[in-house]
């Protein structure tokens, strides 16, 4: 019996734990895997090469920095080489290495005191960018010498784009030269370097390089003298001539320094200088810093499609930055495509083996992104649609120790060049502990219920038609995009647009980049305008507020400021409702007998206190309108003395 209980005992306890694996089992196979974005679903099937990485992300942030452009342009404008500058060099030694450095140069290179003294201060002042400098031309300069070889123009010439752009392909002068040669628009499309509105060749290392090369030989075919060809670079060959007929007819650039201009005449002690610097900088301590990639560690593809830099930073998970370094020449982060002229896209090798192993997917999901764009809209539709409205939000970001822009900028997906312009960067340094101003953008789904079209016999009044989208859903602001115009933003908003060029003071159509247009406002309610206050020395917070008649929480939210602290010099956005624009100043009693001789003309005088508005109740059959139409005015800021015309 004792046998049976205990059979069936063990029997039962077996098929219990049958049951519990079934039930475990069956747990597990209902489990549903998370749902994946395409750009994931799409970088999961990439074939993928194992090659190391070329560039790290230090150095994209070094790259983007413009201070040694600043600096070496600065030296070249303000140095004054008659200026003695202290330091350990012994003019015997200086000698004997400038006679080593002549002796394999075509340049004349004889000692001088100028010469001497900007040497100096190179040494004194800059071995830090020359460091930096060094590490740019270890990619730069087997570019520059293979072409320079290509056209018999010496060596040395690889010099010339340190002292014109510091190794940036995309400096601008405040003349407008652009790149690593620094060209001005005429003389770029002279030499064939194309300038359109997506691609500026002037930026191109290769292209521009090639155009330079050009240059300097038909120089030497006029001047016969390397030494000029560099004065002409800078200055042109019309006021080289012009300072050797003034000279007398010498033709050594010494001796027809006086007669150029200012510029030109430190333009060539500063390329002599960096030649030294760099020839001789281990007998200096220099230690150029590590390099920043071998050109040949990069390659180029053709691109088959038009492609924004962000859809290859997200698909190939290389910063924009990068792209930007490599492709200097794409004015807007974006590669066209035309069938008739070919576009290039320079990579390190790994992502130039990832891109042709994947070439359908990439521009398969460059399609994908332009797709989401904002479609017309047909109203003619009998059902609601929805469609993706992006919005900006601001947000602050506190440095922690060890971070850097570069590392932030990828955290929160902008790019370098925004974050320092959002906040008032010139450089790549940060504090620890800013707070720095990040604005990213976010799609809000957006309702629309169009309504059906009107009758024939159905009169539809201007005045009457209002917006199709639920005011809840409207943000207040719209952040305006590239490409987008006036009508564009009126459409996807379903608002007039005289009714946006009202509330933003807009004269005409034009919107730039950036701008924040208001969207709240309606003719039924008070409607807004923006006005720019510049921040003067001593004003503060509280003081602004009085005098704009607004709260300090209002700024500070208007703004995104996250505390009271200001900046002379920067600009404030004050949103002034129309019924409460009056005037705040004082002014001078009028005389009663001009008064009423304006009145006359149908002028009336503002008084101290008064709106549009108020005036519109005082003047019989004068509305706000009237007033702005008959005076010319888009918003409603008056002010006391103002003379008004109150009739058409």
């Amino acid at each position: 019996m004792n046998l049976k209980n205990t059979t069936m005992l063990s029997l039962m306890l077996y098929a219990a734990n049958l049951l519990a694996q079934d039930t475990t089992v069956v747990n597990v196979s209902i489990q549903q895997e998370p749902k994946i974005s395409y750009l994931d679903s799409i970088k999961k099937t990439f074939v993928h090469h194992e090659i190391a990485a070329c560039v790290e992300e230090r150095w994209m942030s070094e790259l983007s920095n413009q201070d040694l452009y600043n600096e070496m342009i600065s030296d070249i404008q303000t140095f004054n080489p008659d200026e003695k500058v202290d330091y350990e060099l012994s003019t015997e030694l200086l000698k004997e290495r400038l006679k080593i450095l002549d002796s394999k140069s075509a340049f004349h290179i004889e000692y001088n005191p100028g010469l001497e003294n900007i040497i100096k201060h190179y040494l004194k002042n800059r071995k830090r960018s020359y460091e930096r400098l060094m590490a740019l031309s270890q990619y730069y300069f087997p570019i520059f010498e293979d072409a320079l070889a290509k056209y018999n123009v010496p060596l040395e010439i690889k010099y010339l784009a340190v002292v014109e752009s510091a190794l940036n392909p995309r400096a601008v002068s405040k003349a407008g030269a652009t790149g690593l040669w620094q060209f001005m628009y005429a003389t770029g499309k002279q030499y064939n370097l194309d300038i359109t509105t997506f691609t500026d060749e002037r930026s191109d290392l290769l292209k521009a390089t090639e155009a330079a090369c050009q240059y300097m030989v038909n120089m030497y075919a006029i001047f016969g003298d390397w030494d000029l060809v560099l004065a002409s670079y800078n200055a042109g060959p019309g006021n080289v001539s012009k300072a050797i007929r003034r000279s007398g007819g010498k033709q050594n650039y010494w001796n027809i320094r006086p007669f150029l201009p200012k510029e030109t005449q430190g333009y060539v002690p500063a390329f002599l200088a960096t030649m030294y610097v760099f020839e001789f900088h281990k007998e200096h301590g220099i230690k150029p810093n590590k390099p920043v990639i071998n050109h040949f560690a990069t390659d180029t593809i053709r691109v088959k499609d038009k492609i924004t830099f962000k859809q290859l930073s997200d698909l190939l998970d290389i910063s924009v930055e990068q792209l930007q370094f490599l492709n200097p020449s794409y004015k807007r982060d974006f590669i066209p495509y035309m069938a008739d002229k070919p576009h290039y896209l320079r990579l390190p090798l790994d992502k130039i083996a990832l891109v042709t192993s994947n070439e359908d997917k990439i521009y398969a999901y460059a399609a994908y992104d332009f797709n989401k764009r904002e479609k017309p809209f047909t109203t003619n539709e009998a059902y609601a649609a929805t469609s993706e409205m992006v919005t900006s939000k601001t947000r602050f970001h506190k440095v922690k120790r060890g971070e850097t822009l570069g590392g932030i900028s990828q955290k929160y997906g902008v790019s370098l060049s925004q974050l320092k312009k959002w906040n008032n960067l010139k450089s790549n340094t940060v504090p620890m502990g800013k707070s720095l101003k990040i604005i990213t953008q976010e799609a809000v789904v957006v309702s629309y219920t169009p309504k059906p079209e009107p009758t024939k016999n159905t009169i539809v009044s201007k005045d009457t038609v209002k917006s199709n989208v639920s005011k809840k859903n409207i943000p207040d602001f719209h952040l305006v995009e590239k490409g987008e115009s006036l009508f564009a933003i009126s459409q996807k908003y379903n608002i007039s647009k005289e009714d946006l060029k009202e509330w933003n003071q807009l004269s005409d159509e034009t919107i730039q980049v950036g701008a924040k247009l208001v969207l709240t406002a309606t003719k039924e309610e008070t409607s807004f305008g923006i006005q720019n206050y510049v921040i003067q020395k001593g004003d503060n917070l509280l003081s602004i507020a009085q005098k704009h008649a607004v709260s300090v929480d209002e700024l500070m939210q208007w703004n995104n400021l996250t505390d009271e602290s200001l900046k002379a010099g920067e600009i404030l956005k004050i949103h002034v409702a129309e019924k409460s624009e009056v005037a705040l100043q004082e002014t001078k009693p009028q005389k009663a007998e001009k008064q009423s001789a304006y009145k006359k003309e149908n002028v009336y005088i503002v008084q101290k206190g008064d709106s549009l508005y108020s005036i519109s109740q005082k003047i019989k059959g004068v509305t706000v309108s009237d007033l702005k139409k008959w005076n010319g005015i888009s918003g409603g800021n008056i002010k006391p003395g103002m003379k008004l015309k109150i009739s058409g």
